[in-house]
């Protein structure tokens, strides 16, 4: 008995009950974070219609503070995910790589920083296709980073 004691003394020690850490705000290469300085709604028209300018599909849309709100009674800051792509990017990813299949629609990330003014955060399509080391991949991700930039730059004007 005189034992148990110590010997869970020394697992409290070791296993504290809360772990602490840092997050990570960008843990993956290509990430690019842009404080658009515009207020979020504003931002969002933007974005949704460069989308459509720049040909890119929306695909699916998820909004974390509409279900916070209908499912909790819970209000958070507005927080959207926008996945995009277009049948003409697809069709030449899967004849490079089937497996890459999985990465595609791609993200936008679209948050509320405390100010109420939009945060943009998404991967380089370069970066998120890198991955996989086919060349006709590579071509691909390059040509989709031109048109997330002009989607980027056309909604900040």
């Amino acid at each position: 008995m005189r034992l148990i004691v110590p010997i869970a003394f020394v697992l409290f020690l070791a296993f504290p009950l809360s772990e602490t850490r840092a997050e990570t705000a960008t843990p993956y290469s290509g990430t690019r974070v842009i404080n658009t300085g515009m207020a979020f709604d504003a931002f969002e028209a933007r974005l949704l219609e460069s989308i459509g300018r720049h040909k890119m599909g929306l695909v699916a849309q998820a909004c974390a503070d509409c279900g916070a709100k209908a499912a909790l009674n819970k209000v958070i800051p507005k927080n959207r995910v926008y996945m995009i792509f277009h049948p003409r990017f697809a069709v030449r990813m899967l004849e490079a790589s089937v497996a890459s299949g999985i990465e595609a629609p791609l993200r936008l990330y679209l948050t509320e920083a405390q100010d109420g003014t939009a945060i943009l955060t998404f991967r380089l399509p370069s970066h998120v296709f890198g991955a996989y080391q086919v060349p006709a991949l590579d071509v691909l991700g390059k040509e989709l980073d031109d048109v997330f930039a002009r989607i980027v730059e056309t909604a900040r004007k």
